[in-house]
């Protein structure tokens, strides 16, 4: 998969930047309740994305505002890897719009901005994953990334494919 076939291919640490949150919370309950998302808790919870980002951008500043604007416009489809708290790798897909969780769940996890997303059964063989997966959460940090080399969407596609074949 090259070029303008290529599927995108998205990093979703899923680690809030609340201290107070345990780690590995907020992927446990995107992978239960197959989501993805990230942090940003807002009070009282917002009615638009607009509103999210704006509001976003007065209690978090700018940076955190463009990382939510950028994780919402990533298109359905794509491809989302996550890392739970015992480093297995889970391949997912995007499958809905942004949408806040106000639920006290999301809360307690931080895991209130997300989408939809369909994740395979089972963790991702380390060996089998695409090494610009590993590159991307090798650097750390807790940022939704894209992540641009081909074989990130080409591995990402085949594993894909493989996986559902065994559902």
């Amino acid at each position: 998969m090259t070029g303008a076939n290529a599927v995108s291919v998205f990093r979703a640490p899923m680690r809030s930047r609340d201290v107070e949150v345990p780690t590995g919370a907020a992927v446990e309950r995107a992978l239960e309740t197959a989501v993805c998302g990230i942090g940003g808790r807002l009070d009282p919870p917002p009615r638009t994305l607009d509103e999210a980002i704006t509001r976003t951008d007065q209690n978090r500043g700018e940076r955190a505002a463009r990382r939510l604007e950028r994780f919402a416009a990533a298109p359905r489809g794509a491809f989302v890897w996550t890392r739970d708290a015992q480093a297995f790798l889970w391949l997912g897909r995007i499958t809905g719009s942004w949408r806040y969780d106000d639920s006290a769940k999301a809360a307690e996890a931080d895991l209130v901005h997300i989408r939809a997303v369909d994740w395979l059964s089972d963790p991702v063989p380390h060996d089998q994953a695409p090494p610009s997966v590993h590159i991307a959460f090798a650097r750390g940090g807790r940022n939704w990334q894209r992540i641009r080399p081909p074989d990130a969407s080409a591995i990402s596609a085949d594993l894909w494919c493989e996986g559902e074949q065994r559902r």
